[in-house]
């Protein structure tokens, strides 16, 4: 027991996250569909998010929901750098008997909003949460939602989108990782989308750390807010 909380406590960083992503090992990882997000997510709780292990039960505490669930390794490795859970548990990854499964399962993955994987589900969900916090009078928690380019050829996300902004839904973010796999398209960029549809938005090198945390904390009052992180094209 005590080796165990000392593995939970030990302070990783960045440079610690490929070694624990490898641990995961088995079959349909979605390895390009992990590492698209791994810096972005990294840079979220390491630098914005507000929310630990001891505060996820909070009323207070920001939220994150990963809608891009096919491809959780990413998400895995950074909720164990940040003490959600033991390192010891990544090489179960996908077993019978572990609870990070292919997709994240919110009753088995300590730090998980949501349970995820099913394209187009994320955004929508995330607009009812801000619209919940809204309506209990906490002003304070942020809405963090991180999707796929792809997700966005889904009818629920355009729904979401179109609501929120007409909305103010001001305490809500979403994080857009494009590797160009999406069927169709926007003219002018995925940011554009947004846009028109009352949005604030960024679009910045998804690999940049300096640019994404400033796209994350930039201003955007009265607008829900997206940051559009390009990474290379999925192959």
């Amino acid at each position: 027991m005590t080796t165990q909380t000392h593995e939970k406590r030990t302070p990783y960083g960045y440079e610690d996250l490929g070694r624990l992503m490898g641990l995961m090992t088995g079959a349909e990882k979605h390895g390009p569909a992990a590492t698209s997000t791994l810096d972005a997510l990294w840079v979220l709780y390491d630098r914005v998010l507000r929310v630990t292990p001891e505060t996820a039960g909070d009323r207070g505490r920001d939220r994150f929901l990963l809608s891009k669930g096919h491809g959780p390794m990413a998400y895995y490795a950074v909720l164990a750098a940040k003490g959600f859970f033991g390192e010891e548990v990544l090489p179960g990854f996908g077993s019978y008997d572990s609870p990070l499964g292919h997709h994240p399962d919110r009753l088995l993955v300590p730090g998980a909003e949501i349970g995820s994987g099913s394209l187009g589900h994320g955004l929508p969900l995330a607009v009812g949460t801000a619209l919940g916090l809204r309506a209990q009078g906490l002003r304070d928690p942020a809405v963090w939602v991180l999707l796929g380019d792809a997700e966005l050829d889904e009818g629920s996300n355009h729904e979401a989108l179109a609501f929120a902004g007409p909305a103010g839904l001001d305490r809500l973010h979403a994080i857009v990782v494009d590797n160009a796999s999406a069927t169709h398209g926007w003219p002018g960029g995925i940011a554009s989308r947004f846009e028109a549809a009352g949005w604030s938005a960024a679009t910045v090198d998804g690999r940049d750390h300096e640019a994404l945390y400033a796209a994350f904390t930039a201003p955007h009052p009265g607008r829900p807010h997206v940051v559009v992180a390009r990474v290379e094209p999925k192959k």
